[in-house]
This record gives structure tokens, C-alpha cells and sequence, in this order.
């Protein structure tokens, strides 16, 4: 692949010259006449180094290289300048360029520079993800090295990369906003800002001034204009969970503001672009809100681009001792005691126990077990009762006692119950581990009189 360089100068014939040159040695070339055209073009392009000018109408070099590093930290800047002060070459520096060329230059001496630039800028990006590639039995702050969990990193991996809208799913517990951040810190957003906003937790009548902000005097209590969270989010990303809570009324204007990639805020009369990326989450069943016309099919569409789909902490296996090891670790040595582990009895009704509440759940247990826990193992006794007593639920296949056998209906009632168990009684997660239909698990539990 081509070295790619954005050549940044208020002065077109610096700017042709330069691409001419530097076209001629085999770079990619970009050009950008202001640091505002060159702040889009970085935002926009993939570019491995870029050479400006100090000297500019409106935004210096300076201030372009300052700028360009917050939106991208890897990308190196050489500055351009006739005038090669020491207190220039200082200014330079501190905003972080990556080398600094006086005039007059020869053409060989910046195409070594840039060349230089270039290795460094894409070794830089070798190694994150090289670092995102190797971070099993993780990604960013999750933990776990079960079969579900390593197919979810490798989703992550690919999703982290995108801009696209993302919507994670999953029971409550299951961790879906520290996915969310894990999602923010491995992209390219990553500098920017993570603001996360709970819909459930915001009264309806003030949501909507919440996400999208309000002019002063919009309503009763509006004594001082205020931004909303998606201006508050730009260039970074905003994370909404319990998006399925979003009242009926909010949801159009944020099917809009997706849409247009602009807000208006409650009173005003113009729109105000963002730039952020869009992150959902939901424990709740979104395809049979549509049906019960409780939830916007276009809206839905519109947030579940990128679908990331969280396991049960029940269906993850030897994962439960791994988490159940690192919540002792961090709790133990917060409370300052000495706990070097789990007796085998306790180890064993972890992993037996179902977690209806997941790793929130189990957190909170590991927690009460250092609390109570006299001795250097946390034992069965240190665990809540409902833990303690907790006995896995099997389904008899085949017995040779026929007082235990069931007819094939009851063997399929109690499989479906099973299931639904499984998958904390979400109908359309159930009825893809069934292989049928939605309509025709509806049915079946109609039958039943189990719906």
C-alpha cells in the first residue's frame, strides 16, 4: 500500500508543488488549503503522516498539530515554517509534531522525514492490533475464556473498527455498558468522549432535553440554555442503555436526529450537526415491542446496524471461577484481608448455581463471601442461601423405571421451559436455540397456557 500524506498550505502553489514532488516518489497524496479542511480530511481518510505549513491564515500548524492529536494520537505531524525560532521549535514540540523542517528544504530531506513518519505511524498500528489480537482471555476490561466469550471478542475486534450504530443485547448483569466502553476504547473514537445515559432512569418529560438539550426559557425550570448529551458526545461516542424504555413519543425525534446527524434542542428553532458514534443496549425483546407497537420498527433498524449479542453468565462455563477469582482478588484487597481462594465445595456451587442475575450477581456474592469469610477460603457457608441450596435442573431422557416416563408433549413443555430458563424468558432467543418460529413458540406456550 502506498505511503498516504495530507499536505496541509494556505498557498496553492506550495500545495501542487509538494504533491507533484512528493507524488513522484510514490505517496499517496491529500491536499487541504486550511487546518479546517485538514481536521476533516483526517477525520474522513485514512492517512499515515501529515506535512503543513506553520504559517496559515485563521489556524496555524501549531494548532493543527494539537488539533490532529486529539482526534488521532498515532498520527505524526512534521511541521513546515520559514522561520526556525527557538521558541517556534518549542511550540512545536509541545503540541506534539513529530519533526520540525525550516526552510528552505530539500525535497529528499522531507521524503525522508515523511518515510521515517510513515514506518513509525503504521507500526504504531501494528501493534494495537497485535494488542487487541492477544488480549485473550479478554477484551478491554471484560474477562473470560469460554468458546462464547472468545467468539465475542472476535466480533468485538470487528465492530471496534466500524462507526456503524451498534446495539447489544443481553440479560441484566451481563455487563452490556462495559462492552459499550470496550467498544469505544479499541476505536478510533477513543480520545474522545464516552457519555452513557441510562433511559429508564430519566423522567420522559425530561429526556428529551436531556439527550438533545434545551434554549433557555424552553420550559419552567430553563433559567440558562444547555447542551444536550449527544452535543456533549461529539466526536467521541454515546452509549444508551435500556434504549427499549425510550418512550413512545422521544423515539421519532431520535430516529431523526440519527438520521440527520443533527439535534435540536427543546426550544429552538435550527439544528446543530454531532458527530458521534451510537451505541444501544436492551435486556428487553425489541422485535416483539414492534409487534405490540410499543417500539418504532424504523428506529430499530436504524440502531441494530452492528448487533452484539451477550451470553448468560450460566452459559459460559469455567468462566464463573475465572470472574468469581478476579471479584475476590479486588475485593479481598480492598477490605484488606487475606483470602487465598475457594474450598472445593464452595468452587463447585458456583459453577453448579444458574446466576439468573449474572456477573452483577455474582459480584455481589463474591463480595458478602468476604465479608463473612473466618478463614483464608471462602466455604460453602460464606455463600448467600439461595446459592448454597441451589440444585441444576435436568431433563430425564431415558430411565428404566417407566413410572418416570412422560409423554412426548410434557418432554416438550418442560425442554421449551428449560430453555426459556436458559435465556431468562426472552421468547425470541428461545425460539432461535428451538429452530422455530417466534409465532410458533407464541402458540405453543398458548397451548400451555404458560404465555
Amino acid at each position: 500500500m502506498k505511503p498516504r500524506v495530507l499536505v496541509v498550505d494556505d498557498d496553492k502553489g506550495m500545495r501542487d508543488m509538494l504533491a507533484a514532488r512528493l507524488g513522484s516518489r510514490g505517496f499517496d497524496v491529500a491536499l487541504a488549503g486550511s487546518g479546517d479542511q485538514a481536521i476533516e480530511v483526517v477525520r474522513d481518510r485514512e492517512v499515515d503522516v501529515v506535512v503543513s505549513d506553520v504559517t496559515m491564515k485563521g489556524m496555524d500548524g501549531v494548532e493543527l498539530c494539537r488539533r490532529v492529536l486529539e482526534h488521532r494520537p498515532q498520527l505524526p505531524v512534521v511541521l513546515i515554517t520559514a522561520f526556525g525560532s527557538m521558541e517556534l521549535a518549542i511550540r512545536a514540540i509541545r503540541a506534539g509534531a513529530y519533526d520540525f523542517i525550516p526552510k528552505p528544504f530539500e525535497i529528499d530531506q522531507l521524503v525522508l522525514v515523511l518515510e521515517r513518519g510513515v514506518t513509525l505511524s503504521r507500526l504504531k498500528d501494528e501493534v494495537q492490533r497485535l494488542r487487541r489480537a492477544v488480549a485473550v482471555p479478554g477484551f478491554g476490561s471484560l474477562i473470560g475464556e469460554s468458546a462464547r466469550m472468545t467468539e465475542l471478542y472476535s466480533l468485538l475486534g470487528k465492530v471496534a473498527e466500524s462507526s456503524a450504530p451498534v446495539l447489544i443485547t443481553g440479560e441484566s448483569g451481563t455487563g452490556k455498558e462495559l462492552v459499550a466502553r470496550a467498544i469505544h476504547a479499541a476505536g478510533e473514537r477513543a480520545a474522545g468522549p464516552f457519555v452513557a445515559l441510562n433511559c429508564a432512569a430519566v423522567p420522559p418529560q425530561l429526556l428529551e432535553s436531556e439527550l438533545f438539550g434545551h434554549e433557555k426559557g424552553a420550559f419552567t425550570d430553563a433559567r440558562t440554555a444547555r447542551p444536550g448529551l449527544f452535543a456533549a458526545a461529539d466526536h467521541g461516542t454515546i452509549f444508551l442503555d435500556e434504549i427499549g424504555e425510550l418512550p413512545l413519543e422521544v423515539q421519532p425525534k431520535l430516529l431523526r436526529a440519527l438520521q440527520e446527524h443533527a439535534v435540536r434542542a427543546v426550544g429552538a428553532t435550527t439544528e446543530v450537526q454531532f458527530d458521534a458514534r451510537v451505541i444501544t443496549a436492551t435486556n428487553r425483546d425489541l422485535e416483539a415491542m414492534i409487534e405490540a407497537k410499543s417500539f418504532r420498527e424504523d428506529l430499530y433498524f436504524r440502531i441494530n446496524v452492528l448487533a452484539v449479542d451477550l451470553p448468560p453468565l450460566r452459559a459460559r462455563g469455567g468462566d464463573v471461577l475465572l470472574l468469581a477469582r478476579h471479584f475476590l482478588d479486588k475485593i479481598a484487597a480492598c477490605a484488606h484481608k487475606r483470602i487465598l481462594g475457594f474450598s472445593p465445595e464452595a468452587a463447585q456451587q458456583l459453577v453448579t448455581y444458574s446466576w439468573p442475575g449474572n456477573v452483577r450477581e455474582l459480584e455481589n456474592c463474591i463480595e458478602r463471601a468476604v465479608a463473612l469469610a473466618s478463614f483464608d477460603h471462602i466455604t460453602i457457608g460464606d455463600l448467600p442461601e439461595k446459592v448454597r441450596a441451589f440444585k441444576s435442573s435436568h431433563i430425564v431422557l431415558a430411565t428404566d423405571d417407566p413410572t418416570t416416563l412422560v409423554t412426548l408433549e410434557d418432554l416438550e413443555r418442560r425442554y421449551v421451559a428449560r430453555v426459556l430458563e436458559s435465556v431468562g424468558g426472552n421468547k425470541a432467543a428461545a425460539a432461535r436455540i428451538l429452530g422455530i418460529e417466534r409465532k410458533t413458540l407464541y402458540r405453543m406456550l398458548e397451548r400451555w397456557g404458560d404465555r
